[in-house]
């Protein structure tokens, strides 16, 4: 697929007329993004959910609030991102997108929805974002009640493991920085955490304290993860399964269908290029 220019989205101004209140707890609005749009770093004093209906997108945000410490999502749009209020985040968009920001009153959040987290976007929920998006103004009731409705399913989502977090670049130790973004640089490198360490001059034993104690995760969940993210992006651009698969470190395709349907619930044919996220 032919990529355009990347093209900055300035988000100073850009919820005019969407601020969500205690009276319109949930506001939606919704835009075509075509691909390689950014929109820089900026906060909220509200909760965000993030969505594409169509296309796909990686959202970088804190995990929590005022510490820098970051993590990145790829979603696609069986999927949506959780921001919590006060948050800095950036999005960019993979492939072209329609592109679905719900913006949730603080008084609204979920109790206990401090972090930033990915949820699985029902056919209900999906349904109710669209409701909400109608063209023309809701009576008040029925806002009311669509809101309502789309806020308890928000809350029941299912949680999806769907991020890789990354330790703070001026803080902690820079070895575990280093090893993260040597494996990111090549997801198809099949080396041992031990491999990897030995590169940024550590034990294996260190390094999966750090993994356990920085990121709250062991090495090899967080592979999975960065694997995820590197694989979702090439499906949603149509590019054959075997070639993701071997893209990724995989020797053959049927282990990495395995994997990705444990971690998502759905084998990678469903989520390329061409596919309808209807009964996700």
């Amino acid at each position: 697929m032919a990529r355009t220019n990347t093209h900055h989205l300035t988000p100073v101004g850009d919820t005019d007329g969407f601020e969500p209140t205690r009276q319109r707890p949930v506001r939606v609005r919704a835009r075509s993004l075509r691909a390689d749009s950014h929109f820089e770093p900026h906060q909220h004093a509200w909760s965000q959910l993030a969505y594409c209906a169509a296309g796909i997108m990686q959202v970088t945000t804190e995990q929590h609030v005022g510490t820098g410490d970051e993590v990145t999502f790829i979603v696609p749009p069986s999927r949506a991102v959780w921001i919590a209020p006060g948050a800095r985040h950036a999005v960019h968009v993979l492939e072209q997108a329609e592109f679905r920001t719900l913006y949730i009153d603080a008084s609204a959040t979920p109790p206990g929805w401090s972090r930033c987290r990915v949820i699985v976007v029902s056919p209900l929920l999906r349904e109710l974002v669209q409701a909400l998006d109608a063209p023309q103004p809701l009576a008040r009731a029925r806002e009311e009640q669509l809101t309502g409705l789309a806020l308890d399913e928000i809350t029941h989502a299912d949680i999806q493991a769907l991020g890789v977090p990354l330790p703070h670049a001026q803080a902690g130790d820079k070895r575990l920085r280093v090893l993260c973004e040597n494996v990111l640089r090549a997801p198809s490198q099949r080396a041992t955490l031990a491999e990897w360490a030995a590169e940024v001059g550590a034990s294996e034993r260190t390094m999966a304290r750090l993994f356990r104690d920085e990121l709250g995760t062991s090495y090899q969940q967080w592979r999975q993860q960065a694997i995820l993210a590197h694989a979702l992006p090439m499906l949603a651009r149509g590019v054959p399964v075997s070639h993701v698969a071997a893209a990724s470190g995989y020797a053959s395709d049927s282990a990495f269908t395995a994997m990705f349907k444990a971690a998502m619930g759905q084998p990678p044919s469903h989520f390329q290029a061409g596919r309808s996220p209807a009964g996700t």
